[in-house]
């Protein structure tokens, strides 16, 4: 059974923008950039998902977080639950309040 919400809620056509990335892709520079970016932020994302995963396994709250780094705790939640890109700083002060260090690891060495 569909509610009156369903009939009027629009879909999403994202096929003009698929076409448009598509097209800009066959750019190698473009598709350079595209890839960088695209790691850049899977990382961030890594690393706010291992600081969300500390934080549960040690039983601490999202507001208690907050409160420990000195934050909004709407900020915190939004860092935490959605795509973004934080603040160093704020990382930094998470995995400091959840006991554990920001490591960066090379991937290759350089020559």
């Amino acid at each position: 059974m569909s509610s009156a919400l369903d009939e009027v809620t629009p879909t999403l056509d994202t096929g003009r923008h698929d076409r448009r990335l598509a097209r800009r892709l066959e750019d190698p520079q473009y598709r350079a950039e595209f890839e960088r970016q695209k790691r850049r932020l899977m990382a961030i994302d890594a690393i706010v998902n291992s600081l969300d995963e500390l934080r549960e396994a040690q039983g601490v709250s999202k507001a208690a977080l907050a409160r420990e780094v000195d934050k909004n705790p709407a900020a915190i939640r939004r860092l935490l639950t959605a795509s973004g890109n934080p603040e160093l700083g704020t990382v930094v002060a998470l995995a400091d309040a959840l006991d554990a260090d920001v490591v960066v690891v090379p991937r290759k060495q350089r020559t």
